[in-house]
């Protein structure tokens, strides 16, 4: 099979590697650059378990090529950590319970971290509305949406 180079940045680390020309991002972070945090769910962008961030941006990664990224930044679950511990959203997943088979977090988290970014105060619509490509079989919703108002530093009505 045909293998391109490939130039990005992932989790703040330059990376310049070989890749082939059908393989998408998920396949490049999970195989080539052991990222194994990022899950594959459908594997048709329908459920989000797969969500990084690429330039700023929440992206199902098993609907991205990876050469599309060339010269891109990524930011996967792996570059949540704080100094080697967990980030306040991290935390409030814990604290608020909003995970049981922690399939779907790493991409709950990437979605969640998406919106912060952009909007360090979100409403509880704004939340829904970045969570809505994000699917959990396990939780429910509440737990999740708490615990991003709380990143937020929001006030939480559990």
């Amino acid at each position: 099979m045909n293998r391109q180079r490939i130039r990005l940045k992932v989790n703040g680390q330059a990376y310049d590697t070989l890749c082939s020309e059908n393989a998408t991002l998920l396949t490049l972070l999970r195989e080539d650059l052991g990222l194994t945090g990022t899950k594959e769910g459908c594997g048709a962008g329908e459920c989000g378990a797969c969500t990084v961030i690429l330039n700023g941006r929440p992206v199902n990664s098993c609907m991205v090529l990876a050469l599309e990224c060339q010269d891109s930044e990524v930011r996967t679950i792996e570059g949540e950590t704080v100094n080697g511990g967990l980030s306040d959203l991290q935390k409030a997943f814990i604290e608020h319970n909003a995970l049981q088979c922690g399939f779907c977090t790493p991409g709950m988290i990437m979605s969640a971290r998406a919106l912060l970014d952009k909007n360090p105060s979100p409403t509880r619509e704004d939340i829904c509305e970045a969570l809505e490509g994000n699917l959990c079989r396990c939780t429910g919703y509440e737990p999740i949406i708490a615990a991003v108002l709380s990143a937020a530093g929001g006030e939480v009505n559990e």
